[in-house]
């Protein structure tokens, strides 16, 4: 294990989080209109936001030294390449659902939030149990080499947001519209607070996204239990996924091999947190660099090389559409979110 340690004063952690903070608000503040996001402005912002985070492991690199910088860029990397599965599953998602693209960035604005959070919590609850009981670090090594695998096997099955269990617990509970109501969650209806099938959409991102929280937190943890630089690279690579979403979904189809990648990672980090806990003991840093960029390498040239006669859409039409296809625009509403509880007939006010 990589016994990185170093003390961060209590300021410190107080500014990296505002300083999240006041990011996530300039990107509210900027997409307030909810405008259409086309690919030139995606990649703007994609830009800002991988330059953010490789000028913070600058930071890290002066006020730490090179170690430090070194492990968070390799956690950073490893991140950063796995939330590109995230945009598979979000693209599906949208299209699932027929959502309007002026709304996406709102839902993928508070999808973050709640990747955010959920991330901080596995951070420090897998960080305590790696440093408690050595045998966890096997127990992680094995889900992240199985959950490789899996990757590697089951790329093709079908997903079905729908059938999601916190999003059919959702259902359940809470009285739903199966329509949109431009980009609202909740609207009321005689009096009653009823979620819109905008908030259903946004509960079965955020449900999708806890299953990539367990891989991206236990596959940095393979790398540093260093709970701040886990965070830093969890969360600054993170903070790019709405932009990297808008970005990449056109181009998503020219991706074809991109996963056996990202389940070569997975597998090399489940090898990697076994053999910390062995006479083996740690790998280089340098050595987990190194891996990481030729993986991602590798597997994005293998994808675009074999798919170059194929015509990229990323600078036009719905992304979520051109990554996925119609058929899923055709899904039934009302089986999915249940039939409408407004009473015909009755007035629907929008909640502010």
């Amino acid at each position: 294990m990589n016994e990185l340690s170093f003390a961060v004063p209590l300021w410190v952690w107080a500014a990296v989080t505002v300083g999240i903070g006041v990011m996530l608000a300039v990107d509210l503040i900027a997409h307030r209109d909810n405008h259409v996001i086309g690919f030139r402005e995606a990649a703007w912002w994609s830009g800002l936001w991988i330059a953010t985070g490789l000028g913070f492991g600058l930071i890290l690199w002066a006020w730490q030294g090179g170690e430090a910088s070194s492990t968070y860029y390799a956690g950073y990397l490893i991140e950063k390449a796995l939330s590109i599965d995230n945009v598979f599953v979000f693209a599906l998602v949208f299209s699932f659902f027929a959502v309007p693209d002026a709304y996406q960035h709102k839902v993928l604005f508070w999808g973050v939030i709640g990747a955010l959070a959920a991330r901080l919590v596995f951070i420090f609850i897998g960080a305590e149990l790696l440093q408690v009981f050595f045998w966890t670090a096997y127990l992680f090594g094995a889900f992240l080499i199985w959950t490789g695998w899996k990757m590697a096997v089951s790329k093709d099955e079908e997903v079905h947001p729908d059938r999601n269990p916190v999003v059919r617990l959702v259902k359940k509970l809470i009285p739903t519209d199966p329509r949109f109501h431009g980009d609202k969650f909740f609207i009321r209806v005689s009096g009653k607070r009823i979620a819109t099938l905008l908030f259903v959409v946004l509960v079965a991102i955020e449900a999708t996204d806890l299953i990539f929280a367990v891989d991206s937190v236990a596959a940095v943890l393979a790398i540093t239990t260093n709970t701040f630089i886990v965070w830093t690279a969890n969360a600054f690579a993170v903070l790019g996924l709405r932009s990297l979403y808008f970005c990449l979904a056109g181009l998503l189809r020219r991706f074809t091999y991109l996963h056996y990648g990202l389940a070569v990672l997975l597998a090399f980090a489940g090898v990697k947190l076994i053999l910390s806990e062995t006479p083996v003991g740690k790998l280089p840093i340098p050595l987990t660099l190194g891996v990481i960029v030729v993986t991602i390498t590798v597997s994005i040239a293998w994808s675009l090389i074999a798919t170059r006669g194929q015509q990229s859409s990323a600078a036009q039409g719905d992304p979520a559409e051109t990554a996925m296809g119609d058929a899923h625009r055709t899904a039934d509403h009302a089986s999915v979110t249940g039939q409408s509880t407004a009473p015909q007939g009755t007035h629907e006010k929008e909640s502010p």
